[in-house]
């Protein structure tokens, strides 16, 4: 091989790491809120209204918020286990949107896969361990001689012994049922993994447990992560890229070192005062940042910037426009009339 072809493959390798894995353009998920005998629609609960984000192969983007911002319903709507009201995702260059859900499982749903909150709920009770695994080998195609063996290569990856198979949900601990969420996203060999408060619910030592063994995968399958979470923390410690979502929409985003150093939006300026951190001698102890009023409900946001009314900085323009969000710094992007 030339050096001239060797270039061009290099190239052309480049420019498709370039490319983003998912783009998530105007996304929104309102649901039809309905009343009276005949059911009419009475007004819409705007879950998620106008996101956009793109995520690169094989990076982690932690999406953080209070709860009721949206964040899950994102995930969901990505997914496409919520049809979107509007918008787009464009996963691995092509419009996932408004495929049919005979294109969806042909073309899409071995490439993204999802981890649920709840360990126990998300999980067949009346099925054993290697069912709950082998259904979606089985849903796909996966040969009946190659499923069991399949099974128990994902146990082992899990940090599971290949005897539990036989075993129902409720005889595991909630550590050892995320662990098999997770190996049942794994069977299909997804690109993107979404995962939803994967250890919300577990206690602080099961959690690192949790963590160190998604990023382990990571590393070894080459996995890209969409992570939904409230812990600051823990977003912290696994993410590449961190984006900050109120009443739906995304107020700041921002590679995870600068949006921790030098947080610019208001209240993602309120979210880390209130993150637990060792005082060091000598340094001034960190001011916490008290938010006033109500969340508001998304079923009747605020005019303007959703956050206006509960801003400490607001100025006039907030409570009459939305604002766009910018790039400010590089890579450093915002949502506030304050930086325009």
């Amino acid at each position: 091989m030339s050096p001239t072809q060797k270039t061009l493959i290099a190239d052309v390798k480049n420019e498709q790491a370039a490319k983003p894995i998912l783009e998530v353009s105007n996304l929104r998920m309102h649901f039809p809120i309905k009343a009276g005998v005949m059911q009419k629609t009475v007004g819409r609960v705007k879950a998620v209204d106008g996101v956009s984000f793109q995520v690169q192969p094989g990076e982690t983007l932690g999406i953080v918020g209070e709860s009721g911002c949206g964040k899950s319903t994102l995930g969901r709507a990505i997914i496409r286990l919520y049809q979107p009201t509007s918008g787009n995702v464009i996963f691995q260059g092509k419009d996932i949107t408004r495929l049919k859900e005979g294109e969806l499982r042909k073309n899409v749903r071995k490439q993204i896969q999802m981890v649920f909150q709840d360990p126990f709920a998300s999980l067949n009770p009346r099925k054993t361990l290697e069912n709950c695994i082998i259904e979606p080998l089985k849903t796909h195609g996966t040969p009946k001689i190659e499923q069991k063996e399949r099974v128990r290569e994902l146990l082992d990856t899990v940090g599971l012994d290949a005897t539990f198979a036989n075993r129902y949900p409720h005889e595991f601990s909630g550590g050892q049922r995320q662990r098999i969420g997770i190996a049942r996203a794994l069977a299909l060999n997804p690109n993107l993994v979404i995962a939803d408060e994967p250890v919300s619910a577990l206690d602080v030592s099961i959690q690192a447990q949790i963590i160190n063994l998604m990023e382990d995968l990571q590393q070894k399958y080459n996995l890209t992560y969409l992570f939904i979470s409230h812990d600051l923390g823990v977003v912290r410690h696994i993410s590449d890229r961190v984006g900050v979502m109120y009443l739906g929409n995304m107020m700041e985003l921002a590679e995870k070192h600068d949006l921790y150093k030098e947080p610019l939006h208001p209240y993602t300026q309120a979210l880390l005062s209130a993150v637990p951190a060792p005082r060091k001698k000598g340094k001034k102890k960190r001011e916490r940042i008290i938010l006033s009023g109500e969340l508001p409900s998304p079923a009747n946001p605020p005019n303007g910037c959703v956050f206006h009314t509960r801003c400490p900085a607001a100025i006039d323009v907030c409570s009459q426009q939305i604002p766009k969000l910018q790039e400010v710094h590089p890579k450093h992007y915002v949502a506030c009339h304050l930086y325009e």
